[in-house]
């Protein structure tokens, strides 16, 4: 028999909020967290928004320098900086700090990032410039992936798996799918697990700009501009944060009398074989992905109330998710509900899964389903969906 698999813990710092109850609250409230990007270095870019993590000296602000000293941050980037703080928060929430090595050794550590630092690998080259000894000892473990799961794994001393994806905008779902399979099959009895990601700047939308991948027709009304399945949607919004897991196994939880938000009951993966940024046309992938989830959980179509889709607000990605959605759930889309949370927050590429995994984990728990933002005119694949347009359910 499978070992069964709980999340007891959860820690987030997104555009919406630095921790896991301001996020859900401002999510659920119909808060957007999308802004405009006032630097000069944004001028000539077609898209001059995005949606941040708040920083600063303000209590509702993550303030860096009380969270890490002033030399740590040289060695790390903002994602793993990002990565730390939810991880911190997800333990406590999970009340899993444990000193016995043994305990230690069945922890593992799970977490992804999508994108390196794009700034600091061009000022790095810029310094280059100037000599080799300009070039800071960390560069290199800045940019690096797995540095967020190495940092974590150091800062509370866990030896268990360490492992780390970089799957894209897959990256934070395909890690928390990894970390429950190393507890099904005994790897690990607790693994806390995820995704960071910091990657806005000038060049990373200018990049996506070229790709003709984002908005750039609300720059005057950001919180518009994310709008998934509205037939008005034209492109993604750019996000930055990060959100943690801790997975657990059943009986390890009960055992210590854990709180336990949820049961993740399957996972599935798949790859549409189709484009190098376009989804299968006939949303192939999704399909097939979702259809494993379920033979992985035993469930059946007919079983599943509610899907927090990845949908990015992009005119193509939504629509062939939708059609992916009513295909395998062709006799369920009555008392299906569908909502996509990336109105509020953006997309956080290498961190959208595990947050939008957080917040189906909340709406689980709480009975409360997030909204879709700005969903004005529904698309025509989703005419037959409920999609939670505008307010909670």
């Amino acid at each position: 028999m499978k070992r069964r698999v709980v999340v007891t813990g959860l820690g987030a710092i997104s555009p919406l909020g630095i921790d896991t109850q301001t996020s859900w609250r401002n999510l659920i409230e119909g808060t957007c967290g999308i802004q405009k990007l006032n630097s000069k270095d944004y001028e000539k870019i077609p898209c001059k928004i995005a949606a941040l993590v708040k920083t600063g000296d303000k209590p509702e602000e993550f303030n860096i320098s009380k969270f890490i000293s002033k030399s740590e941050q040289r060695t790390m980037s903002q994602a793993t900086i990002f990565g730390l703080k939810a991880s911190n928060e997800a333990l406590k929430d999970a009340q899993w700090t444990p000193t016995d090595p043994t305990d230690k050794q069945r922890t593992g550590v799970c977490v992804g990032m999508g994108m390196a630092d794009l700034t600091t690998i061009c000022e790095t080259w810029e310094a280059l410039k100037q000599g080799y000894s300009k070039i800071s000892p960390y560069f290199v473990p800045k940019i690096l992936p797995n540095m967020v799961a190495g940092h974590i794994s150091m800062k509370f001393g866990f030896t268990g798996p360490n492992h780390t994806v970089s799957t894209a905008c897959a990256t934070g779902c395909h890690a928390i799918g990894d970390a429950f399979k190393f507890i099904q099959n005994n790897y690990a009895d607790v693994v806390v697990c995820g995704g960071a990601e910091a990657s806005v700047s000038p060049i990373a939308i200018a990049g996506f700009c070229r790709l003709r991948a984002l908005s750039t027709s609300f720059n005057e009304d950001p919180q518009k501009s994310s709008r998934p399945f509205d037939k008005k949607r034209e492109g993604f919004i750019m996000g930055e944060g990060s959100a943690i897991l801790v997975l657990e196994e059943l009986n390890h939880a009960l055992n210590r009398k854990a709180n336990i938000y949820a049961e993740i009951l399957g996972y599935g993966l798949s790859g549409d074989a189709a484009h190098i940024t376009a989804p299968h046309e006939d949303g192939e992938g999704a399909y097939l992905a979702m259809s494993m989830a379920l033979s992985d959980a035993h469930l059946k179509p007919t079983d599943i109330t509610y899907i927090n889709a990845h949908a990015t607000s992009t005119p193509l990605g939504d629509a062939v998710e939708l059609k992916a959605i009513s295909r395998l759930y062709s006799n369920n889309t009555e008392k299906l509900a569908v909502s996509s949370t990336k109105g509020a927050h953006g997309h956080l590429l290498g961190a959208a899964g595990n947050l939008e995994t957080l917040f189906t984990v909340k709406a689980v728990h709480t009975g409360v389903l997030p909204p879709t933002l700005n969903l004005d005119n529904k698309c025509d694949e989703s005419k037959n969906i409920n999609c939670v347009p505008h307010k909670k359910q």
